[in-house]
């Protein structure tokens, strides 16, 4: 079974409307690439009792967030969830100003680059950028990926003020209790990698044929906090050259997305941006990547 929406909030929140929470539980039951689920399928993974699973979907459904596959029994999600994502995603200061860094540096290192801001206790791809060579990562925009265990979710850990970063930390905790010393032990690391030299490396720990930096990110009013990667195979990249190349060169990367927000029009005004299909280098679209395991 998933955690649902409501892991981690306080027990008597008087502004929080648990059966909203719970229609965002069942559409964050759907996962890139899999296709329908059937009620009996939401239940298992929100952990709602399936009648109240049956009468949100019903609702969802009405209101067009769902479509009802009459001849499987099963949902899949609607287009008024595309529209909602499309709308926050098109407007975002720092997706507009990061692309063309984040695409030259993907080139030059013939490497996976990414933005990416919390998902709850994960962090999504907001921006996607791949080498021209690059064929063992398929993550694209909308890719979840774990906080605790990815150079890109340390990162962003680390730039939270000290309140927020415990708040998060303690629900990792909670939902990696199993192999929570695993998990401390690695974001202390990556935190003192942070505060000395500004990037943080992984190898192998959230998948083991993976390996990567990432960068903090703060919008020019220091409002919302994002963070930036790099990553590739570990059998393409060695472990100095992630920490004496890859690492600085992020770090400016971060420093040039934040130059290019304070200079860009506001959203206001600015034409939006296309969510732009993530080629290989030669026009050629790649596959939809399935959802990151959490």
């Amino acid at each position: 079974m998933e955690n649902g929406l409501t892991e981690g909030m306080p027990a008597k929140d008087r502004q929080f409307v648990t059966a909203l929470a719970r229609g965002l539980d069942i559409l964050r039951a759907f996962h890139a690439g899999e296709g329908m689920l059937g009620n009996q399928e939401i239940a298992h993974r929100t952990g709602l009792p399936k009648p109240t699973v049956a009468r949100l979907t019903h609702t969802l459904t009405e209101l067009g967030y769902l479509n009802y596959i009459r001849r499987f029994r099963k949902y899949e999600l609607g287009a008024s969830v595309l529209a909602l994502g499309y709308a926050a995603i098109s407007s975002m200061d720092v997706r507009r100003a990061s692309r063309q860094p984040l695409e030259q540096l993907a080139h030059a290192l013939n490497a996976s680059t990414a933005l990416g801001g919390r998902d709850r206790h994960s962090m999504i791809y907001l921006e996607a950028c791949r080498g021209p060579s690059v064929v063992a990562i398929t993550h694209d925009v909308g890719t979840r990926v774990p906080m605790a265990s990815t150079a890109m979710g340390r990162a962003y850990l680390f730039s939270l003020p000290d309140v927020d970063r415990n708040k998060q930390i303690d629900a990792i905790r909670r939902r990696w209790r199993d192999d929570w010393t695993k998990v401390k032990t690695g974001l202390d690391r990556s935190f003192k990698e942070l505060a000395d030299r500004g990037f943080c490396v992984t190898w192998g720990e959230w998948l083991p044929e993976l390996c990567g930096v990432g960068v903090p990110l703060r919008n020019t009013d220091g409002t919302a906090a994002y963070a930036v990667n790099a990553s590739a195979p570990i059998y393409q990249i060695s472990r100095d050259r992630l920490e004496a190349d890859w690492g600085p060169r992020l770090v400016k990367v971060a420093r040039d997305i934040r130059t290019g927000m304070a200079a860009q029009p506001s959203t206001a005004t600015a034409p939006i941006a296309p969510v732009r299909p993530m080629t290989n280098g030669n026009g050629a679209r790649p596959p939809i990547a399935a959802m990151a395991r959490r």
